[in-house]
């Protein structure tokens, strides 16, 4: 029920010294370490040298000792002491911690300007960063380097700065990139990094970045008293074109009325990258001018962004032709991805053109997700689970718990630092095949850690379990009030997979807590809704409370949106009142109605949900399903709608 999420504790810090309190003589081992272990990781935090080394003394035998060694060296490095690196990265050959503090001493070498040790140790890094590539860059001579840094719009960390002053010293950054940097930080809304930029500029551009911040907060009033002169050079008319931008973001129908006002003023450029700013903004929010808008962008790069919502605007009119044009001029790497090459296929499909159509289709066929899902259909296959894989034997199942890196990620996991946890056991998959993934799944499965379990399986390319791919915990608490509720089991699981990976004490970053990820103010209201006994908002984190909650929210939200999951579920997002006005003026294709989604992590969400519910009932039920089926039609705006607007 939330955009961002950050996953919290596993098991609680306070139960583990709760545990130790009651039963000192009877404690296990590991749980006696994990205090030492959490003991360590304060010490680290209050940068307290001895103390840490008085915990690292009573974590010998313990799986992480080497966590405790690791902020013991990364002390050390931030004094600029490298003793002791080299002999942990030769005792963790290929850990996460050694590619961790091998990167750490990258960093401090290339601070250090030490750069035949930096070229030294560079090979072995697998995966650099943007910061560790400009190290490299200035130990090379290399100021080229900087240049996709910089013109992709990314963040330039300090050891980048020197690279681009490099680069225009020697003539190697021309004007024109540097205003393209300008435009994509005014585009991130990061004023300050496009001042930055522009500092790079020559001064016959006119630049003047003065009141940027006040342009931003009210560009209505600035394009109403354009100064005189302003469009004489391409200072002005950038900072014209920002007003435009950012009025685009509130009411692009305004900066369409305002821009057109000005556009002789523009060159032909830009005025394509002014229509382009507002068509994108009234995609986003369905305004059928969008694609007359899109219309007049010839003469300007389009972003992926843009692009994409060229084609979902045509989508949401029925324009097929624009879809079969728009797609295929889409850069490579954008077209190829499933979305597009199904939609490219529907285009075709409406143009007559079946076989290339089929041809599509069979790109991404077979693939597990929403779009290989729809291209089955479209072929004519159900959708079903590949045969089971041979259950993993009892040497790949021990190869898998001996595993450092897995037995370091449960142990992190237990003491509050999930986040680490995944970080572990995610490197630690790197180079498996399948047999080896699956034995991981099984483990973490054993060890009732669903999100790793289901993240393993998902990686097998030929042999596969989706019982751990689409594992279903706790079914004799969530079936059973699916069932009372009449709601679909595969559904249910469906959301509670995307929402948590079954993650008891999840915790987004706005609130939402538990399996369900329940909103406190929301958790409250069907609580008294359905007069629930005894609760109190500390509850709702219980697998019953919560689990309760969210069915009855599920069935609030499904009931009154004509009882469609794609509704309910990007109700249960983001909210119902979203939800109801993401609907057209006329009957849409569900397909469509998810893929025009305007928030990228609901549209994700949704398809993903629909998706996953399909497998789950094809595991429950033990028979094909059809997406399709599920997708249906969403019918027109103000029909099927009861009480939308009481639900939180």
């Amino acid at each position: 029920m939330n955009y961002k999420r950050k996953p919290l504790i596993y098991r609680s810090v306070l139960a583990v010294l709760a545990l130790l309190a009651s039963l000192p003589a009877m404690a296990a081992p590991a749980e006696r370490g994990d205090l030492a272990f959490l003991s360590a990781r304060d010490a680290y935090r209050n940068g307290e040298r001895v103390r840490l080394a008085r915990q690292i003394d009573a974590l010998q035998g313990h799986p992480l000792l080497a966590w405790a060694e690791y902020w013991s060296l990364r002390l050390k490095l931030d004094d600029g002491d490298a003793g002791g690196v080299a002999d942990y990265l030769a005792r963790h050959p290929g850990a996460y911690l050694a590619e961790k503090l091998r990167g750490d001493w990258l960093r401090s070498l290339g601070r250090k300007a030490d750069w035949e040790s930096f070229r030294r140790e560079l090979p072995a890094l697998a995966l650099p960063d943007a910061e560790i590539n400009c190290y490299a860059a200035q130990a090379n001579n290399a100021a080229e380097m900087v240049r996709p840094l910089w013109t992709g719009g990314q963040d330039l960390p300090q050891a980048c700065e020197q690279l681009v002053d490099q680069l225009v010293a020697a003539g190697g950054l021309s004007v024109e990139e540097v205003w393209q940097r300008v435009r994509r930080m005014f585009e991130a809304k990061r004023v300050g990094a496009a001042r930055s930029a522009a500092a790079y500029l020559p001064a016959t551009q006119g630049w003047d970045g003065r009141g940027l911040e006040s342009i931003a907060q009210s560009p209505a009033r600035h394009l109403d008293k354009l100064p005189a002169g302003w469009d004489a050079r391409r200072g002005g008319r950038e900072v014209a074109l920002f007003a435009v931008q950012r009025l685009a973001r509130n009411d692009p129908q305004d900066a369409a009325r305002r821009f057109a006002r000005i556009e002789s003023r523009f060159a032909e450029e830009e005025r394509a990258y002014a229509w382009g700013q507002i068509a994108l903004q009234a995609a986003q929010r369905h305004l059928p001018e969008a694609l007359s808008w899109y219309g007049k962008t010839a003469g300007t790069p389009l972003a992926d962004e843009q692009r994409a919502w060229w084609v979902r605007a045509a989508l949401r009119a029925n324009d097929w032709a624009t879809v079969g044009a728009v797609i295929p001029a889409m850069p490579p790497a954008l077209a190829a991805q499933p979305d597009w090459i199904y939609w490219h296929g529907r285009a075709l499909a409406a143009a007559g053109h079946s076989d290339d159509a089929r041809a599509n289709y069979l790109k991404i066929g077979g693939q597990p997700n929403f779009y290989g899902n729809l291209a089955d259909e479209e072929l004519g296959r159900a959708i079903e689970v590949p045969p089971r894989a041979s259950a993993p034997s009892a040497e790949e199942l021990a190869v898998a718990g001996a595993n450092p890196g897995f037995r370091r990620a449960l142990a992190l996991m237990r003491t509050d630092m999930r986040i680490e946890g995944v970080r572990e056991w995610v490197w630690s998959l790197r180079g498996m095949d399948d047999r080896a993934l699956l034995a991981a799944a099984e483990f973490a499965h054993r060890n009732e850690v669903w999100d790793r379990a289901i993240n393993t399986a998902d990686r097998t390319l030929k042999q596969h379990n989706y019982s751990l791919r689409y594992v279903a915990p706790f079914s004799d608490q969530v079936r059973p009030k699916a069932d009372q509720l009449a709601l679909d089991n595969g559904w249910v699981y469906g959301l509670m997979r995307q929402e948590s990976r079954f993650v008891m004490n999840a915790k987004s970053s706005v609130g939402a807590k538990g399996l369900m990820q329940l909103m406190p103010a929301t958790a409250k209201w069907v609580a008294k809704k359905i007069n629930l006994t005894g609760f109190h908002p500390s509850r709702v984190t219980e697998m019953d409370t919560n689990v309760t909650l969210g069915t009855h929210y599920m069935k609030m939200v499904l009931d009154s949106l004509d009882n469609h999951p794609v509704l309910a579920s990007a109700a249960y997002n983001a909210g119902p009142g979203r939800a109801r006005r993401w609907r057209a003026d006329q009957p849409l294709e569900g397909a469509i109605y998810a893929e025009t989604i305007p928030f990228s992590e609901t549209r994700d969400y949704v398809k993903k949900v629909m998706s996953n519910a399909v497998y789950y009932n094809v595991l429950f039920d033990g028979r094909p399903q059809s997406l399709k089926g599920r997708l249906g039609t969403i019918r027109a705006r103000g029909q099927g709608e009861n009480g939308v607007e009481q639900l939180p």
